[in-house]
């Protein structure tokens, strides 16, 4: 056997060390495509050819439906995975409160930052075609409420997958910086079709979050976090 055919044998892929890295890149894929083939379509309803067959019925129900489904895939899922197959503790993976104090400076430090983002982002014609994802968002202060809290389900889901199944689940075996360098890469290409300064912010944000992440030991501060992002925008393009 030469060295390549060597490189590709399937011998201990699931063994040892390379247990864990396989299973994660391996359910990586799988979960992000099923996403974004069959749930996708009611989240991004402005990108074409992406079914939204799951969501029937009244509009504000449906992004429920749409948000729950997503964090059942990208957050039950992985968190499964974690427990039963794994065997690990959730909280190595960012489920936890961890260090507190250094999250909340990074929140206070951030929040500003995340208003003005998406301040400047609210008055661009490509941020306004494409969000709110929920239409019906800004016809009441108890419509925006309702999608704001249908929105923190489905950023918990993402940041449980991106940050926390993937990044802290990688390190051991990547090293901290290449581990965020692969969910960065992952988080942006799932932003493809969006708004172009929004592709781009994914990389930024990618960094940004995963550095948090990692520093606070938890994935509370950047659901948070991104969580704001999204809201704020959204508001934004209301009040506009």
């Amino acid at each position: 056997m030469n060295r390549f055919d060597s490189s590709l044998s399937l011998r201990g892929l699931f063994s040892g060390e390379n247990r864990k890295p396989t299973l994660i890149l391996l359910t990586a894929p799988l979960a992000l495509a099923s996403w974004r083939c069959f749930l996708a379509g009611g989240l991004f309803p402005a990108q074409p050819g992406l079914p939204g067959g799951l969501l029937l019925g009244d509009a504000g129900a449906s992004e429920w439906v749409a948000d729950l489904a997503s964090f059942a895939v990208l957050g039950l899922v992985p968190l499964g995975l974690i427990a039963l197959v794994l065997r690990e503790p959730p909280a190595s993976y960012g489920v936890a409160v961890g260090d507190w104090r250094f999250g909340l400076k990074a929140l206070a430090a951030t929040a500003p930052v995340i208003v003005g983002l998406s301040a400047l982002a609210s008055r661009s014609p490509e941020f306004q075609a494409q969000y709110p994802l929920f239409p019906g968002a800004c016809a009441s202060p108890s419509a925006f409420a309702a999608h704001a809290a249908a929105y923190l389900v489905y950023y918990v889901g993402f940041e449980v997958f991106f940050r926390g199944f993937v990044q802290f689940g990688l390190r051991e075996r990547l090293g901290d910086w290449n581990a965020i360098l692969v969910q960065t890469a992952l988080s942006c290409l799932v932003h493809l079709g969006k708004p172009s300064g929004e592709i781009f912010g994914a990389i930024v944000g990618g960094l940004a979050f995963g550095i948090v992440a990692f520093r606070s030991r938890s994935l509370l501060y950047v659901i948070v976090a991104h969580w704001m992002l999204g809201v704020a925008l959204d508001l934004f393009i209301c009040l506009g």
